[in-house]
This record gives structure tokens, C-alpha cells and sequence, in this order.
């Protein structure tokens, strides 16, 4: 063996000697952590690590390392679902995502797109939040299209539907299976009838047979309704509350699956705002309800926004 080999040797055997004596005394660096220089005027003297540095073992050093790369590819793998969803749907780009619900829904109080009366529930035309996000509500239940629940999941798209019984008492199924993936059901009549020219009585009918029913169904008792075409007087308002009615959602925007009508001449998606569709398909449209769906993701993500479910805010 030649001179400086077993000079090599001699320093990797002290290097160890070293090493196992600092893991016995509980305060080893990790191994591949150099050595600080001595200070000027410290010859001879063993340099210590300096105090600000983190004392890791290397078992826990490689563990948070690895959870650190697990979570970038949990988050990397979600990514890739949510593009190849988005292409297998014909989507523009995958949609952004929503803000986290909210802990607690806010109090409602007397601003635009809010109309109050003590004993009556909210009519909300717009809800109050200052996130960039919109809320999509289908109603009547006509057209029961599996692809549209489908797009819906595979895409995490939230919604609200608003049924009325005549149309879907033949297939409440498609609607409980639309609610176990997440769809809140509420309230929209039982006949789909204006109730500004009924009596009382008749409205609450209407109202309040549908909640008995939905909870039958559907095994949820709605705390939002819509009455038939917007209309509505203060008698609306009164049944509703006698049967557990909390919110009366109207709407901003109607969409449709080649193009959007707004309430406001700005013509523009605000936050809170509510758009309104429906349960067709081709009969009506010439197009299908993932074609609606396409179209209104595609517009809302444009603009910038992300759709949530309106029943987390009221």
C-alpha cells in the first residue's frame, strides 16, 4: 500500500470514529453536512456546527424529504386527471378550481341582489362573497342525460337542481344518484305552475307537497326553492317559510348550449352570481346537456372564475 492510500485510510477511520461518537451523544449533523472552517485564531480546536442549523438525523432528513415528493406527485397526478378530463370532455382547459366551502354560510343583509322581509326567506338574485366564483342551478328535472352526470363527476363540477315532480317522478333514481355525488336537490313545485295567480292555500301546496316528496325521494328536506318562472308575491313567500323554505334563489344569467342571456346590460359574470339552465336535451336544444355543460364551464372559466355549489353559501 502506498503512502498516501494509507494516509486516506487512517483519515476515513477517524472520520468514522468521529461520526459514531456524535450519534451516541444524540446531536449528529447528517453525514454529508461539511464541516464549518475553524475560526481565524482556532487552530487546534474541533469546529462545531453552527447554532442555527437544523440537527437532523438522516432517517428523518430522507422522510421528509419523501413526503415532501409524495405530495408533489399526489398534486402533479391530480393535475394530469384534471387535463385529461378536460380533454376527454372537449373542455377549452380544465376548470379552476372552487374556494374551500365556507366554515359557516354568512348572514344575508339588505344589499343589491338581496331582498329581506322579517318572517319571509331571502329572494337572492346574487349571493354576497367577494371570491370569483359563480354557482350553476339546473331545474325542472325533464331530461335525465347519464353522460351530463357523468361529465359532471369526471370534471368535479358542483351543482344545484331544482325539480318539480311531474317531470321526474318516473326516474326520481337519476336524481339520487346525482345526490350521492354531491348535487344538492331543492325545491321547484310539484306542478311547475305560476304561483303569483294562485291563492294561498294552492301555493303552499305546491311548496310544501314538493318538500315531503323530495325528502321521500331523495332522503334530504330541500332548504332552498325556486318558484316557477321567477314569479312570486308575498304569499310565495309565506308558504315557503311554513315548510322549512330558508332561501329563495333567483338568477343573473340563463345559459343555454350556444349562448348565455343576462339580467344586466354589462353582460358580464360577477362574483356571486347565480346562472340558471335546465334539465333539456336535444328536442329542445338541437344539442345535449354536456354541450350546455361545456359551454358554461368553458365561459366561466374564461372570465376567470370558478363554479361552486350554492348551497354551501345559503
Amino acid at each position: 500500500m502506498s503512502g498516501s492510500q494509507q494516509r486516506r485510510g487512517a483519515r476515513t477511520g477517524l472520520l468514522a470514529t468521529v461520526c459514531l461518537t456524535a450519534v451516541l451523544a444524540g446531536c449528529a449533523g447528517p453525514a454529508a453536512q461539511p464541516k464549518p472552517a475553524p475560526a481565524a485564531g482556532a487552530a487546534g480546536k474541533v469546529g462545531a456546527a453552527p447554532e442555527a442549523a437544523p440537527l437532523l438525523l438522516p432517517g428523518l432528513a430522507r422522510q421528509e424529504e419523501e413526503g415532501g415528493n409524495a405530495a408533489e406527485a399526489r398534486q402533479a397526478d391530480a393535475a394530469g386527471a384534471a387535463l385529461a378530463a378536460a380533454q376527454h370532455w372537449g373542455l377549452d382547459r380544465p376548470p379552476l378550481k372552487a374556494p374551500p366551502r365556507p366554515a359557516t354560510r354568512a348572514a344575508l343583509t339588505p344589499v343589491q341582489g338581496v331582498k329581506l322581509k322579517d318572517g319571509r326567506p331571502p329572494v337572492v338574485f346574487r349571493v354576497p362573497t367577494e371570491d370569483k366564483v359563480v354557482f350553476l342551478t339546473v331545474d325542472d328535472g325533464y331530461e335525465k342525460d347519464p353522460e351530463f352526470s357523468k361529465m359532471a363527476a369526471e370534471l368535479g363540477i358542483p351543482l344545484s337542481a331544482f325539480l318539480s315532480d311531474y317531470l321526474v317522478r318516473d326516474n326520481y333514481g337519476y336524481y339520487r344518484d346525482l345526490h350521492k355525488q354531491g348535487v344538492e336537490i331543492n325545491n321547484h313545485t310539484i306542478n311547475h305552475r305560476n304561483l303569483k295567480v294562485l291563492d294561498y292555500e294552492t301555493q303552499r301546496q305546491e311548496i310544501c307537497n314538493q318538500q315531503d316528496q323530495l325528502e321521500q325521494q331523495i332522503g334530504v328536506r330541500p332548504r332552498l326553492f325556486r318558484p316557477p318562472y321567477g314569479e312570486y308575491n308575498d304569499d310565495t313567500l309565506r308558504a315557503a317559510a311554513s315548510c322549512g323554505v330558508q332561501a329563495v334563489p333567483l338568477w343573473n344569467e340563463e345559459a343555454f348550449p350556444d349562448h348565455m342571456e343576462w339580467r344586466y346590460d354589462d353582460r358580464k359574470l360577477h362574483p356571486g352570481d347565480i346562472i340558471l339552465t335546465h334539465f333539456r336535451g336535444v328536442s329542445d336544444w338541437k344539442a345535449t346537456m354536456p354541450d350546455l355543460l361545456r359551454k358554461v364551464v368553458n365561459d366561466v372559466t374564461a372570465a376567470g372564475f370558478s363554479l361552486g355549489r350554492l348551497d354551501d353559501y345559503l
